[in-house]
């Protein structure tokens, strides 16, 4: 039985992928290798891995216990991908920075879950072959397509016209996920319904607060902002979409995308660089808010383009089903105890 502890903070506060991913995680072991593997949450016993998903103090000083076996760290973000999330002013903003790169440093091992995030570890000094890149995945148990009539359900239930063609965008709302963007293309639609799942999870910190709280507050009558959504039901929110549409100006592995995927979602991105190496021809790119109108216009007028979006997004899910990313985090657990 090989012996896990997870370290992890993900889950306290409501609204963050870097959440969505750990208890994707978490479920999945438990799932398929409860017979393999011992999984403990923060606990200080001795372990053969330490899985590191957050890097609280608490978890870096931990690190220099003994009993730790492989430490391994779970590269959600970098210095650069915090620009536009949460404001830290000089020269808290530089010790944190530098403090993020060295809890990465003390690990053994690093996990990515996104390619471009190689190059740029590499650039401050970790070894390429300490490296691995493990995507996100979701769970299609939760995150699936509705029949249709169940669609149309959901909307009465929710409040939402049955006719009227839904926008849906979800995430914490701050400036880098371009929550203002989807302000502006409600503004410019308003026969259209934009629905923007999501809240300030980091409060008043949060960059751009006091401009987004307005509208929050006060929204244009076709945008709609229903707060955090518990994870048991935001697929719901995905399946009553036409579209889902994430205008965000830097992201990660995003797995508002993967949900939107796993329920059969047409999907429509701001095109990032990142975005190319992980799910390229899977979605519909625009490059600023005029080319996102633009192709809104297009889709609403080409039924056979979203149904098109809609099968291209099925085709992705497979790609990163639990199924095929269980077997891959089996064995990665498994060499790592090799190294050890």
């Amino acid at each position: 039985m090989l012996k896990i502890t997870m370290f992890s903070a993900a889950d306290k506060v409501k609204g963050q992928g870097v959440g969505s991913a750990y208890i994707e995680l978490i479920n999945l072991l438990k799932d398929r290798f409860s017979d393999e593997f011992e999984i403990k949450i923060n606990k200080y016993g001795r372990s053969q891995i330490s899985h590191y998903h957050t890097i609280n103090f608490p978890f870096f000083l931990s690190t220099f216990m003994p009993g730790r076996g492989r430490k391994i760290g779970y590269v959600h973000f970098l210095p650069e991908t915090l620009e536009g999330s949460v404001k830290i002013p000089q020269p808290f903003r530089a010790i944190f920075y530098w403090y993020v790169i060295k809890f990465y440093k003390r690990m053994d091992h690093i996990v990515v879950v996104n390619p471009s995030f190689i190059r740029k570890l590499e650039k401050v000094g970790i070894d390429r072959s300490k490296i691995t890149y493990i995507p996100n995945f979701v769970d299609d148990d939760h995150f699936h397509e509705l029949p249709a009539a169940q669609k149309q359900a959901l909307r009465d239930k929710y409040g939402y016209d049955r006719n009227r063609f839904m926008i849906l965008g979800t995430g914490q709302i701050q400036e880098r996920k371009g929550v203002n963007d989807f302000i502006k293309l409600a503004q410019q639609n308003p026969d259209i319904q934009f629905v923007w799942a999501g809240g300030f999870s980091f409060g008043r910190i949060t960059d751009g607060y006091a401009e987004l709280k307005k509208v929050v507050d006060n929204p244009p009558a076709n945008l709609s902002f229903p707060g955090i959504v518990d994870r048991h039901l935001i697929g719901e929110y995905y399946n009553m979409a036409d579209l889902f549409l994430l205008p965000s100006y830097n992201e990660l592995f995003p797995m508002s995308v993967l949900e939107a995927f796993s329920c059969g979602t047409p999907v429509m991105l701001r095109d990032l660089d990142l975005y190319q190496s992980i799910i390229d021809g899977y979605y519909e790119p625009a490059q600023d808010v005029d080319e996102m109108q633009e192709k809104i216009t297009a889709l609403r007028q080409n039924p056979a383009g979203l149904t098109f979006l809609h099968d291209k997004s099925l085709i992705a899910t497979q790609r990163y089903s639990k199924n095929h990313l269980a077997e891959i985090w089996h064995r990665f657990y498994l060499q790592q105890a090799e190294e050890r």
